[in-house]
């Protein structure tokens, strides 16, 4: 398990079960007990208030209060939480609306500014807009864990991207391409790009990428893409009835 994703299960399990013992927290994450201990003084590091009393019935405990949970959550995990609210409120099946956003604005005014700053130029990049009735998706598949990360980077950095590309036939090809937008048509999800070897705009179906790997050496300009007449921008919510297909 990554370090990140062992201190999140760390955090769960001490708010879960109130206290524990070093050894039945290296049980619950799946660790040893060196490892727990070196986790436990990095997280008290960052700001977590975690307390130990030794003797019987003693253990672990974490002060609720002592970090605000916003505070930990990265640009990627605010972006793929806006975005999975948008997809849903576009194919018209988000109950609670109202209080999704309003969740969604409590997260981004705790953000931190550089934080901020990069997620609103991450939604500038985001479009959405209505599948057509027409378009086939028998054969969609899962995205890749790896994909929004590289996806978060090449916005932000402006760094090419490097993936396999399953067209509609099955064929893998290996592209490598400027992204430029991410498009949401409600189940799918495609990722805009220049494609330089092709001279051209292509839209790349998100559950048809694989390896997706960020190229830092390089960079590339930022381009008008041209979209269909019923595909807006995120931030010119709420959408209008279309059709656009891909």
């Amino acid at each position: 398990m990554k370090q990140r994703l062992r201190h999140d299960a760390i955090v769960r399990s001490l708010r879960r079960n109130g206290t524990l013992r070093v050894e039945e927290l290296a049980q619950d994450v799946g660790a040893s007990r060196r490892t727990i201990l070196r986790d436990l003084s990095a997280l008290r590091d960052a700001g977590f208030v975690i307390h130990s009393e030794c003797g019987r019935g003693g253990g672990l405990q974490l002060d609720p209060q002592s970090v605000q949970t916003t505070a930990r959550l990265s640009v990627a995990e605010v972006f793929a939480l806006v975005i999975s609210v948008s997809a849903m409120r576009a194919a018209r099946s988000l109950p609670f609306a109202d209080l999704a956003d309003a969740g969604l604005a409590r997260i981004e005014r705790a953000l931190p500014r550089d934080k901020i700053r990069d997620l609103r130029r991450l939604l500038d990049c985001l479009h959405i807009g209505q599948l057509s009735p027409h378009q086939d998706i028998s054969d969609i598949g899962q995205m890749d864990a790896d994909l929004l990360p590289a996806v978060e980077a090449g916005f932000l950095h402006q760094h090419q991207l490097r993936f396999g590309y399953r067209d509609a036939k099955g064929v893998v090809t290996q592209r490598q391409v400027e992204p430029q937008a991410m498009l949401i048509l409600p189940p799918l999800w495609y990722l805009v790009a220049y494609d330089p070897a092709r001279e051209g705009f292509r839209h790349f179906r998100m559950d048809r990428i694989s390896a997706p790997d960020v190229i830092p050496e390089t960079s590339f300009r930022r381009r008008h893409v041209p979209f269909e007449d019923d595909v807006c921008p995120f931030r010119d919510l709420p959408l209008q009835p279309g059709t656009a297909s891909k």
